[in-house]
């Protein structure tokens, strides 16, 4: 009986843990990327934001997400997921106005399009999560929003900015998890962009076709979320799933991939948010990801 009552106990801690702590213990991941600047070139600091799933009430996460601004960022990556409830966008946008003082790009994930729906937590040890048509979200209403904020729409779409004195070239694709992606618009925006510096590649979910598809693409760096970095995990940052084919040791943070003798580096961010019907996190806490791309 002493056993059971102690397993009860270590189970109560646990999930007190989970929900109730780990998940609001947002933090600031800083990483390097060298060599893939031109030699001379000044040190550009992205901001990759991601996974909000913003929910109107979650006002301590509105408040980190605005003050990511203090960091001044030269360029602001969001990839995706923003919206957790039908009623977020304007937290959501009210929350990320400080930012769009710095350039910025942005790519949707499915969670911006319908809201979210009920889902056993379990099925996410099997298999990739299925799309659910849940509550449609007035998406287009937030990607106005970013874009009379300046920021860069690369929902299957390119385009080049100047950053720190640099052109960069941006190519990405909508979600892919929902099947939302047009692969077949690369090759169109690559021709569009000339005399650039650097390409970068931004999309919601990392699924290894645009992975090889953006590295054959010469994309330097490829910025992506979705992952959760695995959302429950074992010690060590071990995720158990990533909700798409990538392999679990690359459900965060950075890794190289080489495709048809070119390379690139992935860099996929854990998140800020869970869904608001699986508020849990372990070994895996809630994230944005400055990362220093230098020469």
């Amino acid at each position: 009986m002493e056993w059971l009552l102690a397993l009860v106990g270590l189970g109560l801690l646990a999930a007190i843990w989970c929900i109730g702590i780990e998940r609001h213990l947002y933090t600031v991941r800083q990483t390097e990327i060298a060599g893939v600047l031109p030699a001379g070139s000044k040190p550009i600091r992205v901001l990759h934001i991601s996974d909000f799933h913003l929910a109107p009430w979650q006002k301590r996460k509105q408040r980190f997400i605005a003050e990511l601004a203090n960091l001044n960022p030269d360029l602001v990556v969001n990839t995706g997921d923003n919206l957790g409830h039908r009623n977020a966008i304007d937290p959501v946008v009210e929350s990320l106005t400080p930012l769009m003082r710095y350039p910025g790009v942005f790519a949707h994930g499915s969670n911006d399009y319908e809201a979210p729906s009920l889902r056993n937590p379990l099925s996410y040890l099997l298999h990739p999560s299925k799309p659910q048509h849940g509550h449609p979200l007035d998406t287009e209403r937030m990607t106005s929003a970013f874009e009379s904020g300046g920021w860069l729409n690369l929902n299957n779409k390119g385009g080049v900015l100047e950053v720190g004195g640099l052109r960069i070239g941006f190519i990405g694709l909508d979600d892919g998890h929902d099947g939302k992606d047009d692969v077949a618009s690369i090759p169109a925006q690559v021709r569009s962009q000339t005399a650039i510096d650097l390409r970068i590649a931004v999309t919601h979910a990392p699924y290894l076709r645009f992975i090889e598809l953006f590295t054959e693409a010469d994309a330097s760096v490829i910025f992506a979320g979705h992952t959760h970095g695995g959302q429950v995990c074992l010690p060590g940052n071990r995720a158990l799933v990533t909700n798409c084919d990538l392999p679990t040791r690359y459900a965060r943070g950075l890794s190289a991939w080489s495709f048809g003798g070119k390379n690139s580096i992935l860099n996929v961010c854990a998140g800020l948010g869970t869904s608001i019907f699986a508020p849990v996190r372990l070994f895996c806490r809630p994230e944005a990801r400055l990362v220093t791309l230098l020469p």
